[in-house]
């Protein structure tokens, strides 16, 4: 089973923290990601950009719109995520719980419906 592991961000929370706080995030994710690809759950990773050089597109009416921003607005943003391979729900949940972020705001656990088996 395929597992989306979704982190989160608030920018506001994470400029409070102390370089060597910010450090030790870093090398959280070192350390998770050397964990699952140990384990052979890792499928992939991947950071995503700001909200601020987000775009929104909608088509209405055949008419195509761009927004700049996120489509939902907030103090939190999806700031990357993680791909792994688990035999259970639980065991995603156990890894979600290992990556540093969980500590400051929120991690996702989502199962993948549908993968046409590229990266």
């Amino acid at each position: 089973m395929k597992f989306l592991l979704i982190m989160h961000m608030n920018p506001a929370l994470w400029e409070k923290l102390s370089e060597n706080e910010q450090q030790e995030v870093f090398d959280g994710h070192d350390r998770f990601q050397e964990t699952i690809r140990h384990s052979g759950e890792m499928v992939g990773t991947k950071a995503i950009g700001a909200p601020a050089d987000t775009a929104t597109v909608t088509v209405r009416n055949g008419s195509v719109e761009v927004a700049d921003g996120p489509y939902v607005p907030g103090e939190t943003f999806m700031c990357g995520y993680y791909v792994v391979d688990v035999p259970s729900k639980e065991r995603a949940v156990e890894l979600a719980a290992l990556i540093p972020d969980a500590k400051l705001t929120a991690v996702e656990v989502r199962e993948v419906v549908h993968d046409d088996g590229a990266e």
